[in-house]
């Protein structure tokens, strides 16, 4: 059986929330998975008397006494120190539509949502019959449009773009404006000087200098390469010794700007001479 990206079967993958596609009458069941997954180098929090994990327990700050699982209840704090409590059953009972329904609300160009307003992005998988599946796919491919809706994610309802991607469909949530800041409003940007003409000519002639085209493979993560250099280093017993970076040097900028464009012209030349 062919394998996807994360190395697992597509049909084995496990869905976190499953519920359907609504375009008017037509129903797509649909189950949603990780589409994106963290390389990030987890860290354990030790004691470092003997180097053993420190557990966290869930402490009343009330008696200072542990509480088990089955005594937490979810409250909301209506003033400092002051909570009420949410039973389960009353929060299940307020979730929308959303909670098991992405209702498509109308379709879009992909390319009139800012980038800014993406949050996560899923892999949306047929959880049924594939034809009403396919046919969304295929018709967001041969339109060059995606849908926009919304759906209910543990305590949040997010609006969200279905599009095709790579003969699937994917789902993103957004953020809504109120979560993303207006730098206009920002007074140390509104206070910043407009550059000069020739600072502004060199500044473009770096940037014409160093285009190209973009791929993403040519990005790895060198943070991560250097940890587990220094923890494989550290299991073969082999003593780390501790460089402290250099600080980035303050230039002139307009010096900073003809350095760097001589830099660039001299990494050309010497490219040519080695070919």
């Amino acid at each position: 059986m062919k394998k996807d990206a994360a190395g697992a079967a597509p049909s084995s993958r496990r869905a976190f929330w499953t519920g359907a596609i609504s375009i008017g009458l037509v129903n797509i069941p649909v189950r949603l998975t990780v589409l994106v997954k963290d390389h990030t180098i987890q860290f354990h929090l030790l004691h470092k008397k003997d180097g053993q994990p420190v557990r966290y327990e869930r402490v009343c700050t009330r008696d200072n006494e542990v509480v088990p699982w089955e005594e937490i209840v979810r409250g909301y704090e209506v003033r400092e120190g002051e909570f009420i409590v949410l039973e389960k059953e009353e929060i299940d009972a307020v979730r929308p539509e959303s909670d098991r329904r992405i209702r498509i609300d109308r379709f879009i160009n992909v390319l009139s949502i800012d980038p800014v307003y993406y949050d996560r992005t899923y892999l949306l998988l047929p959880d049924g019959p594939a034809d009403a599946y396919a046919l969304l796919r295929e018709t967001f491919r041969t339109m060059g449009r995606a849908g926009i809706g919304r759906i209910t994610l543990r305590t949040k309802e997010y609006p969200v773009l279905v599009r095709e991607y790579q003969d699937a469909l994917i789902l993103t949530t957004l953020h809504y404006p109120d979560e993303v800041t207006d730098p206009g409003k920002i007074d140390v940007l509104s206070a910043i000087r407009v550059p000069g003409k020739k600072e502004l000519a060199l500044a473009e002639k770096i940037v014409s200098d160093l285009s190209g085209e973009f791929d993403i493979g040519d990005y790895h993560d060198t943070y991560r390469e250097r940890i587990e250099a220094l923890i494989q280093s550290k299991m073969a017993g082999t003593t780390y010794h501790v460089e402290k970076p250099k600080a980035a040097e303050v230039r002139d900028l307009m010096s900073a700007l003809e350095e760097t464009l001589a830099q660039l012209k001299a990494e050309r030349a010497s490219a040519k001479g080695s070919e």
